[in-house]
């Protein structure tokens, strides 16, 4: 993380551009160097806001921009809050992200992360021109820095804490903010992105990346764009699994030997050009697994959750008797002519650093693909070690360490976990 910048240059330049913009003088775009990670706090923090929730209206380039913002009910002028940008797909608008109507109004907002952030979030939803994001001259680009100049000098906000997502084009203009601004955004969330159509000036400097993609949906140009992120962030490139054709389920992977706080996890699932993907059903549907996923990808980032910068689903139970581990094999889906399997493991009374599982299967099991562990078969015993990155399991702690899609019969045999 680079120095923070801090005082009173920074505050009279972030509230001389505000009330630039409120008298409609300031119509270009604003110096991103302004809006950049450096800083911890804006210049609106301990300051009455001078924002509201609604429609708001702004000149960039010359041109009348709209976006709608979300300030957050509980919000707290002394707190800096996190900033989201959602953006809306070819033909949406930003009406369509901030209500959620797509999919279901209000569960959905903001791709279904509104109803998970509680008082933790500022949201932002862009009007792009035409309703696309063709990002012609960057002038969409200047568009977002003018919106970043206007909500940082109005409200509290966490310049370390800034995020983009968005579908289809929407998606796109994600990719093109890491691309441009990655001294700007902490990460970006894409969701089926047809490909750099809004640009990627730059595109070469690390940025987190959370990505999922229909395997059914331009599949190839999706894993194009995920691994310029993958070489930017320095991570060990790798074939990723996909669910099987008919499944209805999805696998999320994560690459190892990514650059430190710079992960690229990747979401693939059984279906096409959707943004709300469900597991064991087509089509979009409220009760999609990826706002969850989503969220709990941007939790990483906030310095007041250090526990969530390790990957995966952590959950606290009773811890086995001594400082070993335990683990067992959870039936995710089971689709007839194949399943999927994950692997829980628990850790004693000491943390783990280092696991090595195996099992025999009862009969006619096998897996015909896995991911984030070392995999060996012998007849019908199965041999996994951790992947490295996913080697620490806290004490007391259960996580979701690996995951394979099995053939035959599900099955759930005892698992024996050696720590160390």
């Amino acid at each position: 993380m680079k120095p923070l910048r801090t005082g009173a240059r920074f505050a009279l330049v972030a509230a001389a551009l505000t009330a630039l913009f409120a008298a409609g003088t300031l119509t270009a775009a604003a110096d991103p160097s302004v809006s950049s990670a450096q800083a911890s706090a804006t210049a609106g923090c301990g300051q009455n806001p001078t924002l509201t929730s609604g429609n708001h209206t702004i000149q960039s380039g010359g041109t009348s921009r709209s976006f709608i913002l979300d300030v957050p009910s509980g919000y707290d002028r002394d707190r800096p809050h996190r900033l989201v940008f959602g953006f809306h797909w070819w033909g949406g608008t930003a009406q369509d992200v901030a209500t959620g109507q797509a999919v279901e109004s209000g569960t959905y907002a903001y791709y279904g992360l509104k109803r998970l952030a509680g008082d933790s979030t500022i949201f932002v939803a862009p009007q792009g021109l035409d309703n696309a994001w063709a990002n012609n001259g960057g002038e969409d680009i200047a568009f977002v820095d003018a919106m970043l100049a206007l909500v940082e000098g109005g409200l509290c906000v966490d310049t370390s804490q800034r995020f983009s997502l968005g579908f289809s084009y929407g998606g796109a203009m994600s990719y093109s903010l890491a691309c441009s601004r990655p001294d700007v955004f902490r990460a970006i969330a894409p969701y089926g992105s047809p490909g750099f159509v809004s640009g990627c000036d730059g595109g070469t400097a690390p940025v987190a990346v959370f990505a999922a993609h229909g395997t059914t949906d331009n599949f190839t140009d999706g894993i194009s764009q995920r691994d310029r992120f993958v070489a930017n962030n320095g991570c060990t490139a790798q074939s990723t699994p996909a669910p099987p054709s008919g499944s209805r389920t999805h696998i999320t992977t994560e690459f190892a030997g990514c650059s430190a706080d710079h992960p690229v996890v990747w979401a693939s699932f059984d279906e096409g050009h959707i943004q709300a993907p469900r597991d064991g059903a087509s089509g979009d549907g409220a009760d999609s697994w990826l706002p969850g996923e989503t969220w709990d990808f941007f939790n990483r980032f906030d310095p007041e959750s250090p526990g969530e910068t390790t990957p995966p689903e952590e959950t606290t139970g009773p811890p086995p008797t001594g400082s070993g581990c335990t683990a067992e094999i959870d039936i995710v889906n089971d689709w007839g002519s194949g399943w999927q399997g994950a692997l829980l493991i628990t850790a004693g009374s000491d943390t783990v650093n280092g696991w090595t599982l195996t099992w025999t299967w009862p009969g006619g099991q096998g897996i015909s693909s896995h991911w984030n562990a070392v995999v060996s078969t012998s007849g019908t015993t199965v041999t996994a070690a951790d992947d490295g990155w996913n080697a620490t399991v806290r004490a007391g702690q259960t996580v979701e360490a690996w995951g394979f899609v099995g053939t035959g019969s599900a099955a759930t045999p005892a698992v024996t976990c050696t720590a160390g």
